[in-house]
């Protein structure tokens, strides 16, 4: 016997995809993902491809990946995708030490954040 089938994160709908370790913190990820919320998909990517931001090349990763989703796993259809949802949360952090002077230590502490990325069919109007 195998186990029941897990009922969808999302609606019919709508497809998700979720970066779980994206080497930044969660505050400078969060202004990348506020560019792209409610924005249609196509123009989404565009933004995070045109971005200085650093930040914009992962979370151009996760966007594509939904996209890929709903197409592939879902039968959406990718010219009406919209982001309906891109929230940020804090991920692991990894904690190095800098030496320094008269014998001391510091500790350094380089955050991971995690980025998820809700995509949603909508009728054209």
């Amino acid at each position: 016997m195998s186990k029941p089938k897990a009922p969808r994160r999302v609606g019919d709908k709508e497809a998700l995809s979720v970066g779980t370790q994206i080497r930044g913190s969660a505050q400078k990820l969060n202004l990348v993902a506020g560019l792209i919320r409610g924005k249609r998909a196509e123009d989404a990517m565009n933004i995070l491809a045109f971005s200085k931001k650093a930040m914009a090349v992962d979370a151009r990763k996760v966007l594509a990946s939904a996209i890929a989703n709903a197409e592939n796993n879902h039968n959406l259809d990718v010219d009406a995708l919209v982001v309906a949802e891109a929230s940020v949360g804090k991920s692991i952090t990894m904690k190095r030490f800098h030496t320094r002077g008269r014998g001391k230590s510091t500790r350094i502490l380089k955050p991971f954040s995690r980025l998820r990325i809700v995509v949603r069919e909508v009728e054209e109007a």
